[in-house]
């Protein structure tokens, strides 16, 4: 079986948390690929300000471009209306069925992950890399995943990494207050942030 990791998200910006998180993965867990995955109309953040799927994409392909493990997907920016994770993976595991998924998230997203649309979907399409935050305990870690191996006979397994402190809405905030963003994304994305005027 192919070992492909999904790192899905909004990439509103993508930064260098990201890449390093896929990378991890790679290492950690012998992947073969990394599909990165911008959402279409993230349903989670219907009042925020968004940039388009085109903007967002065009700005995760510049970041990946230098390693030929990492790919970019489309496939969500394609559906209309709201994406789903369980409906992404369930439409992957059905074209690419010689495929194992390994969904990549943070801690923060795994402590949601029961509050998103069919959550025993999810767990039944994929295994979940869940890295820990800084931020979060590892106890609180323990207790959410053995809550959803009982709960869902979900397959989780901890990816360490080293704790970056890097959020996309953080380097929003920077880029509006005119503060440097160099050490958060890679230089071809802050160009393209700078030549495009984004979140100013």
């Amino acid at each position: 079986m192919k070992k492909t990791g999904i790192m899905g998200g909004t990439f509103n910006p993508i930064h260098n948390g990201h890449l390093m998180l896929a990378r991890e993965a790679l290492r950690q867990f012998q992947l073969d690929e990394v599909l990165f995955m911008p959402c279409g109309v993230p349903y989670m953040k219907l009042n925020q300000t968004v940039e388009s799927g085109q903007t967002r994409a065009e700005m995760t392909a510049l970041a990946i471009q230098d390693d030929p493990r990492f790919f970019l997907s489309t496939i969500e920016l394609e559906q209309p209306g709201s994406t789903y994770t369980y409906q992404t993976l369930e439409r992957l595991n059905s074209e690419h069925p010689d495929t194992e998924y390994f969904f990549i998230v943070g801690a923060d997203s795994l402590l949601h992950m029961t509050d998103w649309k069919c959550p025993e979907r999810i767990f039944a399409s994929c295994c979940v890399l869940a890295a820990l935050r800084g931020d979060i305990t590892g106890a609180e870690m323990e207790a959410q995943i053995h809550m959803m191996q009982r709960n869902y006979g979900a397959d989780i397994r901890l990816l360490r990494t080293p704790y970056i402190n890097i959020s996309s809405s953080g380097i929003r905030r920077r880029v509006a207050a005119g503060e440097s963003i160099e050490s958060d994304v890679p230089p071809s994305v802050k160009t393209y942030i700078e030549k495009r005027g984004l979140y100013r």
